[in-house]
């Protein structure tokens, strides 16, 4: 994308909200957010709004390329989209994220790693003219992927990942190129080290069952009612019987 560079805005606010310098340190943002999210953290009876400006904070900061933005153009500038934006990620997600799960041992916040629903699955069935005249029975065989029940869908033994350093968690990178005064170029794409997903998992740690992939292949037979009179292309239904997937 090609553009001229923004107006420059407020570039201090999220180190105000870390309690540290223009000049921190990436071991020092990790020790002021370590703090202050677990002071502030909702499940510990925190301000949310503090837990959520902590997060938005560490998210730019932590990123050197979104840090870069941040100090030459400010907040607005991530805002439109630079750098792939910033402060756009569940501030739970950065937390647990950060720690490679909750600190508070049990089980955490409510808001952890859940199954939700994949997307739609279509397998044509072939029948005859006479099939859809008269009714039918057919079998439908078919793979889908389902949340490894040896990990949960955590895709570790220990159920804990870490924050992916190629991409700071994000799961996506931004490469910037400076083409001349005030003209910039930046190219935004998966992650090449976590493949987009934002965390890695040890070589050690992967679950032996799902190679860290958090799914398995299920085969599975459908009986599949053709009634009379149905028509070429029709769809029929089966709620529940598509890929089960992990919510981030």
């Amino acid at each position: 994308m090609f553009g001229r560079a923004p107006k420059k805005s407020d570039n201090t606010r999220y180190y105000e909200i870390l309690g540290v310098s223009k000049n921190a340190s990436q071991d020092d943002l990790k020790k002021a957010y370590k703090k202050a999210a677990i002071k502030n953290h909702p499940d510990k009876g925190g301000d949310p709004e503090k837990f959520k400006e902590l997060a938005q904070a560490y998210e730019v900061l932590s990123d050197p390329e979104k840090r870069e933005i941040y100090d030459q153009y400010g907040e607005d500038a991530l805002k439109e989209g630079m750098g792939g934006g910033g402060g756009g990620h569940d501030p739970f997600d950065i937390f647990q994220s950060f720690f490679g799960g909750s600190p508070f041992g049990g089980g955490g916040s409510s808001r952890g790693r859940r199954q939700r629903r994949g997307e739609d699955v279509v397998h044509p069935l072939k029948v005859s003219l006479e099939d859809l005249y008269l009714g039918t029975s057919k079998k439908l065989s078919l793979s889908r992927n389902v949340l490894c029940s040896k990990c949960n869908g955590k895709g570790s033994k220990s159920g804990n990942s870490t924050k992916c350093a190629g991409c700071q968690g994000t799961g996506m990178k931004v490469s910037i190129r400076h083409l001349g005064p005030s003209m910039i170029q930046q190219m935004q794409h998966p992650c090449n080290e976590c493949k987009g997903t934002g965390e890695t998992i040890s070589d050690r740690d992967r679950c032996p069952q799902c190679k860290g992939e958090k799914v398995v292949q299920e085969k599975k037979v459908l009986e599949v009612h053709v009634e009379k009179g149905m028509q070429n292309g029709q769809k029929i239904t089966f709620p529940g019987e598509a890929d089960e997937a992990v919510s981030q």
